[in-house]
């Protein structure tokens, strides 16, 4: 590391270090376990730990399926509605409208189908993720270069076999875009849905903290789950990158051109 990216990096920590500087300073002075400071926080992380991981696993677990599910519906979905243009100018007014709809508000209807158990809360989370997964690849699959359409029509492809190996290949950017979205929103809507849907995960062991007035404990919780969504998240990125190669490769040669 360049003694440059040295300083940005310490660069980085000072405003991180003065809000927890800050935030202890006020809680000392507040003096009320209704404002934990960082240092009780952090013993009550190391108090709560096998209880938090545990209830992380299982909101992990959910976010995941629902991830998996919304990536093998949404992406086929997308590439079909931008190779099948009537039909995407058809659907394109209900995906809009389906982009603005907060997945907790899905709930009540369901409830009404799947009951109150996982398979509600994989439903909920499906449904989050597979929006920004299916209008990204919709877009990227509907903008598809013309010579590569005259391409496919000089193989004589058919139109699946035109989907697979050109309307695919030419959207995987943007499909690698909206897999990051579907990522984070499948995280935030699990917690969400386990709070909504009580039985377990990380959202009802915070909401429980939080109902027993143990504040510490609930913000432990959210020190977790924010952190295991900072780690898959840069995950995700890296595993973009390293399959997704030669995209980046093309965008260097160019901004370097």
């Amino acid at each position: 590391m360049t003694s440059l990216h040295k300083k940005i990096a310490w660069n980085a920590l000072v405003l991180p270090l003065v809000i927890l500087l800050v935030w202890q300073g006020l809680a000392i002075r507040a003096h009320t376990p209704l404002f934990p400071g960082p240092w009780q926080v952090m013993m009550s992380i190391a108090k709560l730990y096998p209880a938090i991981v545990g209830q992380l696993g299982h909101t992990l677990a959910r976010a995941g399926i629902g991830f998996l599910i919304a990536a093998a519906l949404a992406i086929p979905c997308g590439i079909l509605l931008g190779r099948l243009k009537l039909l995407g100018q058809i659907l394109e007014p209900a995906i809009d409208m389906l982009a603005t709809l907060p997945p907790p508000a899905v709930v009540p209807l369901v409830m009404l189908f799947a009951g109150t158990g996982d398979g509600a809360k994989i439903v909920i989370i499906a449904y989050a993720a597979a929006v920004p997964l299916l209008m990204n690849t919709y877009e990227a699959s509907k903008t598809v270069h013309p010579s590569a359409n005259l391409v496919a029509r000089a193989l004589h492809l058919t139109r699946f076999e035109a989907m697979v190996h050109i309307d695919l290949p030419s959207s995987l950017p943007m499909i690698a875009t909206g897999a990051r979205l579907a990522v984070s929103s499948a995280l935030l809507v699990s917690v969400t849905s386990e709070m909504l849907l009580a039985t377990n995960g990380i959202g009802v062991f915070i909401q429980r903290q939080q109902e027993n007035f143990q504040i510490a404990g609930g913000l432990a919780g959210i020190a977790f789950i924010s952190l295991a969504g900072l780690i898959i998240n840069s995950l995700v990125f890296q595993f973009e990158k390293r399959w997704l190669f030669w995209h980046y490769r093309s965008q260097d040669l160019s901004s370097k051109g």
